[in-house]
């Protein structure tokens, strides 16, 4: 082979690679472009008699977001609200955008009307971006989109909730960890949780924390592997 033949392959190689990588490119900017920069979506459940009786999670289309919920510590205390910033992840993002879109961004009646089924909390979804506002209440929807949609934020709250018990009971109740951790591992292996990286700080806490028992150390540091 000359030299000049493999200088035009080479340079053939190359145009093919960049071509493929603009085209990645363009291919994720067409993506990101169906979401506008300022779009939220924002669940929010009223459940008196359970715990929390009310949260709400608020996801921006750039990742961050927010679980707050009202809480009583004790059960002779005043209630509190609780708080905590996290980023979603990528593919979650992806999918409560698209489905907020499937379900035509709540701007139409989403609730089933069936009124001969068991009250599971009153559910708000809302969307905005700027250019349009809405909002939709419903104890049960029959829409594909709206199931999936509750389903995910209900597994993020409980992860959520989690970190706030897990904060408080490595502060104060040590010795209520081994229990508490042994539920959330058996939630995630069943797929009953969701962004455990929300909750990654609390995790490695108590991973680094000698005083606590090596097993409860253990559980821990499973559910940060399984954030991965």
């Amino acid at each position: 082979m000359t030299m000049r033949a493999a200088s035009v392959r080479g340079f053939i190689a190359v145009a093919f690679t960049v071509a493929a990588t603009c085209g990645s490119l363009m291919a994720q900017v067409a993506i990101g472009s169906n979401v506008p920069s300022n779009a939220v979506v924002t669940f929010a459940l009223d459940f008196p008699g359970s715990t929390p009786p009310h949260y709400s999670i608020v996801v921006a289309s750039d990742g961050n977001a927010t679980y707050e919920c009202n809480v009583k510590i004790e059960d002779d205390a005043d209630e509190q609200t609780y708080k905590t910033e996290f980023e979603m992840s990528a593919a979650n993002r992806e999918r409560i955008f698209n489905w907020a879109k499937q379900a035509q961004y709540f701007a139409g009646k989403i609730d089933s009307g069936k009124r001969n089924l068991a009250f599971t909390g009153a559910k708000v979804l809302s969307y905005q971006d700027g250019q349009r506002t809405f909002q939709a209440r419903y104890n049960y929807s029959s829409l594909e989109a709206v199931q999936q949609l509750t389903t995910l934020f209900q597994n993020v709250a409980g992860t959520l909730d989690y970190g706030r018990r897990l904060t408080y009971y490595h502060r104060y109740q040590k010795l209520a960890l081994d229990d508490e951790l042994k539920r959330m591992v058996g939630e995630a292996r069943n797929n009953q949780l969701s962004e455990i990286q929300g909750v990654a700080p609390v995790l490695q806490e108590i991973v680094e924390d000698t005083s606590v028992m090596n097993l409860v150390r253990a559980r821990a540091k499973e559910l940060l592997e399984m954030k991965k």
